[in-house]
């Protein structure tokens, strides 16, 4: 597979390649531990999950980190309002998005670095950009960079450099900055942080968001790495800010790639609660929706393309993959039938899978391929697929579920047959390819005894309790 990525640095698509080969170093920008995560940040999360799994099934070996920021103005504020120190606040959130990770068969990343774990590291990188003369302590004791010492500032935003002097936001607590575009590096404490501080050479205080990136991806995937990823919302300042940090220490490029996911609107609309469209995966969750459904319709649109989430969606999600389901459960009974193989195959569409992959994640492509593959294997199976074919294309099916991650996922339970009923159902299915009828009856009256209602179909005969 030759990999083609749009890369945000360069704002085009471009071939894939990497420092070291056959591997991708990889930082994903993680949640802000403050609350439970909503859709739309599952949607940049699954759009990474995604992603690393492309990588996987093109044969790289990947290595991906992923932060958690468990310092800053809000994870602070909610500690404070709550009453109990920060990282008692912090950990149920954690946990949380742990939880809801699982529950969207994301794959975990190999380190998860927390923000408060990582101080002395921080530190360091303050100092370097001290000793560089790119860092500056502000009259209220907090540390800023500085933009105007720092000439390869504005690349990945493709900024106008005088823009920084007029058209940014300067906010309440950074009055006294050299520059307008300059960021904090250190915030000095202050009453509003409570006893949430580090006593550095500078003076007391934390960390500043930019920063932490910055300190964490390099102490996991060294000075340059292949691959960075987030939200778009991501990509100024603090992206921009990332670069600026590390390359005006270490005199290297940061990052090779750079790629960024589009923004989750909600019925139409950008997702707030004022307007009633703000969901959770929770939420969802205790609606009756599946994690499955809820990241089948998350990973549906390219990543770049905006992507509008309504519940006819998840309606639609999951009307899609009950059939899936069918066509799985129909080749897996196949499959598990006696028969010689004369050859005849359901047509493959992995390549077209691949293709579609690799053309910068085409997820609607690559759907496309995954619902051939169910049309023509359902056709098969009419025509008398034998169980050689059946396995193969439940092969196939798991080979694009390795980066799909809901064909398998998830599927609603069935109810487990018992060792005597399953006997009596493969001497019945033998019967019948015998054409002995009247054995085949018997068989099904013997099974309807046991509390088991047969079905035969052009796919093969299905076993229900009488029950359901």
């Amino acid at each position: 597979m030759d990999l083609r990525f749009y890369n945000s640095m360069t704002r085009q698509v471009e071939p894939f390649t990497t420092l070291a080969p056959g591997k991708v170093g990889m930082y994903t920008c993680g949640p802000t531990v403050y609350n439970f995560a909503h859709i739309g940040n599952f949607r940049a999360y699954l759009f990474e999950d995604l992603l690393r799994r492309t990588l996987e099934f093109a044969g790289y070996e990947v290595r991906q980190v992923m932060n958690l920021t468990d310092v800053d103005d809000k994870t602070i504020r909610g500690s404070r309002q709550a009453g109990v120190p920060l990282r008692d606040y912090t950990r149920p959130y954690i946990a949380a998005f742990f939880e809801d990770l699982k529950a969207l068969n994301v794959e975990p990343a190999a380190v998860y670095p927390a923000a408060t774990d990582h101080i002395p590291e921080m530190e360091a990188l303050i100092q370097a950009l001290f000793d560089r003369g790119i860092a500056y302590k502000s009259e209220d004791g907090s540390v800023y960079f500085s933009v105007d010492r720092f000439p390869g500032y504005g690349r990945l935003a493709h900024l106008d450099r005088s823009a920084l002097r007029s058209g940014v936001r300067i906010d309440a607590d950074e009055y006294d900055k050299e520059g307008v575009g300059d960021f904090a590096l250190w915030k000095a404490w202050d009453e509003r942080d409570g006893d949430v501080a580090w006593d550095a050479p500078w003076g007391r205080g934390r960390p500043g968001w930019h920063l932490e990136c910055s300190a964490m991806s390099m102490k996991y995937l060294g000075e340059s790495f292949d691959l960075h990823t987030g939200g778009i919302d991501n990509l100024f300042p603090h992206h921009e800010n990332e670069i600026a940090q590390a390359e005006a220490v270490t005199g290297k490029p940061f990052v090779r790639t750079w790629m960024h996911c589009a923004h989750l609107r909600v019925d139409g609309q950008k997702m707030s609660k004022s307007l009633g469209n703000f969901h959770t995966l929770r939420d969802l969750l205790a609606k009756g929706w599946s994690g499955r459904e809820v990241r089948y319709v998350l990973l549906g649109a390219q990543y770049r393309q905006p992507l509008n989430f309504t519940f006819e969606a998840l309606a639609a999600a999951r009307t899609a993959l009950a059939r899936v389901d069918e066509c799985v459960d129909a080749l897996t009974a196949r499959a598990a039938q006696p028969g010689a193989d004369d050859g005849a195959r359901a047509p493959s569409h992995l390549a077209a899978f691949a293709d579609a992959l690799a053309d910068d994640l085409n997820a609607p492509e690559a759907y496309a391929a995954l619902f051939a593959v169910v049309r023509d294997a359902n056709k098969a199976l009419g025509a008398g697929l034998p169980p050689a074919g059946a396995q193969a294309a439940l092969d196939e099916l798991r080979a694009m579920d390795r980066v799909l991650g809901f064909v398998f996922f998830g599927r609603a339970a069935r109810a487990e047959v018992p060792a005597d009923v399953q006997a009596l159902a493969d001497a019945r299915a033998k019967a019948r390819a015998a054409k002995d009828w009247a054995e085949s009856d018997r068989l099904r009256d013997a099974l309807a005894a046991k509390g088991w209602q047969v079905r035969d179909g052009k796919d093969g005969q299905t076993l229900k309790p009488l029950a359901q």
